[in-house]
């Protein structure tokens, strides 16, 4: 009984490390170069009138703009780090910049949210 349970605890560790990891952005090429990408290898933005390590896409931008969620354990590498929005969930910023998938992106490498308004939303570039 107790070597299933600590299969079981094992299996449940592994797939909770996987599913962090799979939240960390990676790196794919668009029609516009290297760009940063979710597990979903949909482009990653970032906004200019984000400062300081701050998300200012609340409300209706963040229904456009979905942020990268970051999981409630996730652990920060290299330029990569958490930033707390002011719902208090947590997302994913890379260089204190937080990061953004576009809605209207349909499939990955699609780059619509490149120069968003008036060139205040940018592919996110490693």
């Amino acid at each position: 009984m107790s070597k299933t349970f600590a299969a079981i605890a094992a299996a449940c560790l592994l797939l909770t490390a996987s599913a962090a990891l799979a939240q960390m952005p990676k790196t794919a090429d668009t029609a516009k170069g290297k760009t940063l990408v979710d597990a979903k290898g949909m482009t990653l933005y970032t906004f200019d009138k984000d400062v300081g390590g701050k998300s200012m896409c609340n409300g209706p931008c963040a229904g456009n703009w979905p942020p990268l969620e970051a999981a409630a354990d996730a652990k920060p590498t290299g330029d990569m780090t958490i930033v707390v929005r002011d719902d208090g969930q947590k997302m994913w910023a890379y260089k204190s910049k937080p990061l953004y998938t576009f809605k209207q992106d349909m499939a990955a490498g699609d780059i619509k949210g490149d120069g968003f308004l008036n060139g205040a939303w940018h592919m996110a570039t490693p």
